[in-house]
């Protein structure tokens, strides 16, 4: 093995050239005074324009683009937000922090999001709306979703933070909802290194979380430091946002690179017994993160894989563990699905540049441990 012990290969980490260099020595140069703004303003119409949306509001996380979106939906104490039971902390935090409560329901198998039929019996007088988190790049069943959210009167708001590059049915992943957020952490398809953004095509709900992105200070007031409300200060900085018009222009071939090492993981494990990020008819999946499940009747060790990862100095995530287990929750344990994946699956290395001999460096090893199970 120690021949094979070349360079790490990360998980994820990203692609970063000499544009993004550019544009952010540029933003440190020349990007104060009046042009403080000129970087922020050109990410947002940027993606919005990719998005296909109204608005956009470029954030210090995706995390404070779900808060604000929340709050400017006027969501609060008593009000219940219906999510997937496993997820990221970053999408129920806002919920709590908002003094709201996250009502967490179990997933379905294929896609790892929400089950519609749990979305629906959870709802109570109490709910106001469906968080809609794309797992992974996996896409939700917006159709679905749509028409419970209709039918309750709840808003439908989509955590796309992991989903640049989906589209359901040929509309973009986070241009569905009554909002959408989306992160630039440094592991996603597209970067500013932290970072997120708000997006919606509902104007009066734009210029609410407008005023409350800018410490409550309301577009067009005249008065200097006159904030009309409590704010927030979750604002994206000008060099953050330099970095992301590079990351936008080259979009495309960031998404592209995704799907490359997708197919190429797909492919080879087609054999094996697991599952991987499902793209249904009419769906795009953006495969921000390629994962693998491995079927329940196989006897599977993930911290064994992991271990052996380790030692060929290969990065490898575990699932998300569902939020109802960690203790800060009601615990769920009829929840099958999301407590099953939870065991059984993990992330593989998915950065941009990966080359066809990594990958088969990171596949021999998968292969080696589940070909057995065939």
């Amino acid at each position: 093995m120690n021949d094979l012990r070349k360079s790490r290969i990360y998980y994820t980490k990203p692609s970063i050239t000499e544009l993004e260099s550019r544009y952010a020595a540029d933003a440190a140069t020349n990007g104060w005074g009046e042009r403080c703004y000129e970087y922020i303003e050109r990410f947002e119409d940027l993606f919005r324009q990719h998005l296909g949306v109204r608005h956009a509001i470029a954030t210090s996380s995706g995390t404070g683009a779900l808060h604000m979106g929340m709050a400017g939906l006027g969501i609060g104490a008593g009000d219940e937000i219906i999510l997937g039971d496993i997820n990221w902390i970053a999408s129920a935090a806002p919920i709590a922090h908002l003094g709201a409560k996250p009502v967490l329901v179990d997933v379905l198998p294929d896609t790892w999001c929400l089950d519609p039929a749990s979305v629906e019996a959870a709802i109570t007088p109490q709910t106001k709306a469906i968080l809609a988190v794309h797992l992974y790049g996996n896409l939700c069943d917006m159709d679905s979703l749509a028409t419970i959210a209709r039918k309750h009167n709840l808003y439908l708001i989509e955590d796309a933070a992991e989903a640049i590059g989906s589209v359901w049915h040929g509309q973009r992943a986070g241009s569905m909802g009554t909002f959408s957020a989306f992160s630039f952490h440094g592991t996603k398809t597209v970067t500013t290194g932290e970072g997120g953004i708000f997006v919606t095509n509902d104007d009066s709900l734009y210029e609410r979380v407008l005023t409350l992105s800018n410490h409550g200070r309301a577009r067009g007031d005249k008065r200097q430091f006159w904030p009309e409300r409590i704010g927030f200060k979750f604002k994206m900085s000008n060099l953050q946002a330099a970095i992301g018009c590079a990351q936008m222009e080259r979009i495309e071939d960031l998404i592209a690179a995704k799907r490359r090492i997708f197919e190429y993981y797909r492919d080879t494990f087609a054999n094996l017994p697991l599952s991987m990020n499902p793209e249904p008819l009419g769906t795009v999946n953006g495969y921000w993160m390629p994962t693998i499940a491995v079927d329940e009747r196989v006897t599977f060790d993930r911290s064994a894989l992991l271990d052996i990862f380790k030692a060929d100095n290969i990065d490898g995530r575990v699932f998300f563990w569902p939020l109802s287990s960690l203790g800060l929750f009601d615990a769920q344990p009829s929840h099958h699905v999301s407590y099953s994946l939870s065991r059984r699956a993990l992330n593989l290395p998915s950065y941009h540049d990966l080359s066809d001999a990594d990958l088969a460096r990171v596949c021999a090893h998968v292969t080696h441990v589940l070909g057995a199970a065939r």
